[in-house]
């Protein structure tokens, strides 16, 4: 059964928000990310990873966010099988959003990323990733 593993808040002040998660939440510092597409930080509870995002660029954050939005930005579920997630989402009228993928490189024939998933579109129009893999943080803190 697919299980929330990740959440995405986009942020203007990522070391703000990730304190605040930090000192209200008790949730961990996994990653601090630093990369020419976002900076900002991985957090965990030990079962759900929180990115704290700051977008550099709106072609990642995607055309209707853009980078300066603030507020939950994507959902994140971990699958047994993708492919036949994949095909019950196209079922479900659910495109691949492909102009964050390609931004991001992803989803392209013999990428792989770390921590990085393919992204759909949900059915009011929300950002859905979907990952064999999982996320940093997610398979406790041992």
């Amino acid at each position: 059964m697919p299980k929330i593993k990740h959440i995405a808040i986009a942020t203007q002040d990522p070391d703000k928000t990730a304190k605040f998660y930090i000192d209200v939440f008790g949730m961990r510092e996994i990653a601090k990310l630093d990369s020419p597409n976002a900076k900002g930080y991985y957090l965990s509870d030990g079962n759900i990873n929180l990115a704290i995002l700051d977008f550099q660029n709106d072609q990642v954050a995607g055309a209707e966010y853009g980078k300066n939005y603030s507020g939950i930005h994507h959902i994140g579920f971990e699958v047994e099988n993708l492919e036949e997630v994949e095909k019950k989402l196209a079922e479900a009228g659910s495109a691949p959003r492909d102009d964050i993928n390609q931004a991001l490189g992803i989803a392209m024939p013999g990428a792989a990323h770390a921590n990085v998933e393919t992204k759909y579109t949900g059915p009011n129009g929300e950002i859905v990733d979907v990952s064999a893999t999982g996320w940093v943080g997610t398979r406790g803190f041992d």
